[in-house]
């Protein structure tokens, strides 16, 4: 069995590791030129580090991450509004929830693979099938037969509009600055992930490193995201705690990046014949839950069990089956939750951070217990 994946991302990266760790080829064919430690910061929830415990990886992302026990939402003094303690499923599961550099886990991926070609500057253009599969068709001129592709390859992914061409994003309305910045924060938030919402903006921060925080920030916009730029940043959020605003003008405007929030209109099917669609390229979700590259890295897990029990002919709609309700279901609930943090009248966002409050730990757990538990194959 001979498996090629276009997108070298945390989803692609994942797959053929687990791949590879069940004894099946793959390549990995990626657009970049180069393989930098760029991005921003990421944060592996539960469920995902359950996985990497599965592929033998949770210690050294533990060792390049940093440990997060709790997820508040706050006002934007980062008076408490809501607290999830992560420290249940920090002892169920024997995993820790890591917050670390996306460059840097990009890392410790690619330094596990063995055997697995990862061909760059390999940006793909289009997909033929033949009688033996396909050929794959690059913009560097090169053509590769194939038997079976994965496409991991994001968003936008040119996989998916090859073969569901009718497919929709939608857009958020909402622009999205992150960065990284080196300064140390309090000692109370340094295991922790704080979001602070405000009215129609919110900005969130965790410590990746040792003094290295990651941070992002949303706005809504009305027409379109140039309605702000960077330069709008520091106003957006200047009544915001000071820590806050200390965050944002430690960080050199040149490292913060900038962009729109969309996610992928969810869809039933997400392999045709000998082609399947993981991670973003089949879910893509907003960043509301983080779950975005942990739904990927589940993909991963689930598609290489399938493909080691089932083979190629049923792997990919056993895969289908058993991760499409639960991904859907985090496109929806952060979609929604979206909408609710960026809430601008009054009345209703006193509502709603009441409602937050007065919600029971009981049913944070539940809610959390259903996305962190890995499926049964």
């Amino acid at each position: 069995m001979n498996i090629d994946i276009i997108g070298a991302g945390i989803g692609g990266l994942t797959t053929a590791i687990a791949l590879e760790q069940k004894g099946i080829k793959t390549r990995i064919f990626e657009q970049a030129e180069q393989i930098k430690p760029v991005g921003a910061g990421i944060i592996l929830a539960n469920n995902a580090m359950q996985v990497y415990e599965k592929l033998g990886l949770r210690k050294v992302i533990e060792e390049n991450g940093n440990p997060i026990s709790s997820i508040n939402i706050t006002k934007s003094n980062l008076n408490p509004i809501s607290k999830i303690d992560l420290t249940y499923f920090e002892q169920k599961h024997n995993t820790k929830n890591i917050a670390i550099h996306r460059g840097t886990l990009q890392q410790i991926l690619i330094n596990k693979l063995k055997s697995t070609e990862i061909n760059l500057n390999h940006k793909f253009n289009s997909i033929v099938e033949n009688i033996n599969g396909c050929f794959l068709k690059f913009e560097n001129g090169e053509q590769i037969q194939s038997s079976t592709v994965l496409g991991a390859d994001g968003l936008n992914s040119i996989v998916r509009h090859k073969i569901f061409p009718n497919n929709s994003i939608r857009n958020a309305n909402q622009i999205c600055w992150r960065g990284i910045t080196e300064c140390q924060l309090p000692t109370k938030f340094r295991n922790e992930l704080n979001e602070a919402w405000g009215k129609s903006e919110r900005f969130g921060f965790v410590q990746i490193a040792e003094n290295k925080v990651y941070w992002y920030a949303l706005k809504s916009f009305k027409k379109n995201m140039n309605e702000f730029s960077i330069n709008d940043l520091e106003q957006c959020f200047n009544d915001y705690n000071s820590l806050i605003k200390d965050i944002i003008k430690s960080t050199k405007k040149e490292k913060i990046n900038t962009a729109e929030i969309s996610d992928l209109k969810p869809t039933n099917i997400w392999f045709k014949e000998n082609v399947c669609l993981i991670g973003d390229s089949a879910h893509a979700t907003t960043p509301n839950m983080g779950q975005g590259a942990c739904q990927a890295i589940e993909d991963a897990f689930v598609l290489s069990e399938c493909l080691n029990k089932y083979g190629v002919n049923n792997a990919f709609s056993e895969y289908q089956k058993l991760r499409l309700p639960k991904a859907h279901q985090v496109v929806k609930a952060s979609w929604l939750v979206g909408k609710m943090a960026h809430l601008k009248n009054p009345i209703l966002i006193s509502l709603r951070n009441q409602m937050l409050r007065l919600t029971p730990s009981s049913v944070n757990r539940k809610q959390n217990e259903q996305i962190f538990q890995l499926v049964e194959i």
